[in-house]
């Protein structure tokens, strides 16, 4: 009877070491939002117009149509933890590049491995996530975006600071992230390796080829929760990596202010908005119907997008981005989670279709682009993002579990 306990401590204390771990990663998933900052710092250095520079962001949610579903069929050979040690090796190498240049040409393949490193994390990590939690899976997402959000809003603060002080930076200026974030990867790489981690398979992942994969996804999209949660996801990612873009650019138009210096501060109260979200948002979700968490959710965006369309003074500007921020940050995690709980048995299929849905980040930042060009205004901007929280208002009667 003593052994018998013992092994199920053992056990308890073996997953909690896990999921540590696991949220190292989360945080190794958050260096994608360093892309916001970085294309607006190489709009400063290399003379970039908004569409060219909103083009940095879309390179790396361009991978996430191309990979996630690919991804599935290397989680059902390899595994979910082995696929993740692999998506840190592709994301270490995005972050050593720029640390030699800021040439556009090696920003552009950094960029692109950044990307793709991401999209194999994220389609592996959340379905490893919710093989470790047998609770509320959508509260420990939650949380993982918390500990993402904080590696989201870092690159906010140090490279204001970088900027202003090069000569302590060994000349890398803004650039100093690299490294940084590389260090960090690398323990969240060796931590994971060492961790050990039982993993189950799905079922009915025989087929295992990719166009095999391919088409069993799309067929989910029959699924009308499923495809559903993928345009919400769409969405998601379109507002969030779009504010994340256009935040400062909104404060230089509107109140003058340096986008490598003060204007960069946007960015930071968006991804500290989003990060008190993230972490109030796994307790709410403990203690709120999810329907009504996401109703609140969205509401605050609405306002926000209000808010971006008529403010004209630092504390409406900064209250809107606030909101959006606060607003979307538990929405990923909330989409997630209906469309994996209503297919529990294709967590695989299900994770590599909605992670693709990231591909979103592509989409809205082209159109948010080629928009403000035309307008001559971030208004333009403002107005394609207000479009997907339309969207997301239309999913709530999709939100049950």
């Amino acid at each position: 009877m003593e052994d018998n306990k013992n092994t199920v401590n053992a056990a308890a204390q073996s997953s909690k070491a896990a999921i540590v771990v696991v949220m190292l990663c989360f945080f190794a998933m958050g260096f994608v939002d360093l892309v916001g900052t970085a294309s607006n710092c190489l709009q400063k250095d290399l003379n970039l117009s908004n569409t060219l520079s909103n083009t940095m962001p879309s390179i790396v949610f361009f991978w996430f149509l191309i990979f996630s579903v690919p991804t599935s069929v290397l989680m059902n050979k390899i595994g979910r933890k082995k696929t993740v040690i692999l998506s840190l090796l592709v994301t270490l190498l995005s972050l050593i590049l720029p640390i030699f240049t800021e040439n556009i040409y090696v920003m552009v393949v950094a960029f692109s491995l950044l990307g793709i490193g991401n999209a194999l994390m994220q389609t592996s990590l959340n379905p490893l996530v919710s093989m470790l939690v047998k609770g509320n899976l959508a509260s420990t997402l939650t949380f993982g975006q918390f500990v993402k959000a904080i590696a989201s809003f870092l690159p906010t603060i140090i490279v204001p600071w970088a900027t202003a002080n090069v000569s302590m930076t060994f000349g890398l200026s803004w650039r100093i992230i690299f490294p940084l974030f590389t260090i960090i990867g690398i323990i969240a790489t060796i931590a994971l390796s060492v961790t050990p981690i039982k993993e189950e398979v799905d079922e009915g992942s025989d087929n295992t080829s990719v166009g095999g994969l391919f088409a069993e996804a799309f067929k989910l999209l029959g699924v009308p929760i499923v495809l559903l949660s993928f345009l919400g996801i769409m969405c998601h990612v379109g507002i969030d990596v779009g504010t994340n873009t256009i935040a400062p650019k909104l404060l230089h138009e509107r109140l003058g202010m340096d986008l490598q210096g003060e204007a960069l501060f946007a960015t930071s109260v968006y991804f500290i908005a989003r990060t008190i979200g993230c972490l109030t948002g796994s307790f709410f979700l403990r203690v709120l119907k999810t329907r009504t968490f996401f109703i609140i959710s969205i509401v605050m965006m609405a306002l926000s997008m209000v808010g971006m369309f008529v403010g004209t003074s630092k504390l409406m500007l900064f209250t809107a981005i606030a909101l959006v921020g606060y607003g979307n940050s538990n929405v990923f995690s909330m989409c997630l989670s209906q469309a994996l709980l209503s297919m529990p048995e294709k967590k695989n299929a299900v994770s590599g279709l909605m992670i693709m849905g990231l591909f979103g980040g592509t989409i809205f930042p082209l159109v948010m682009g080629l928009v403000s060009d035309g307008m001559g205004s971030q208004i333009g901007s403002v107005i394609v993002m207000s479009v997907g929280v339309i969207y997301l208002f239309s999913y709530i009667r999709q939100v049950k579990f």
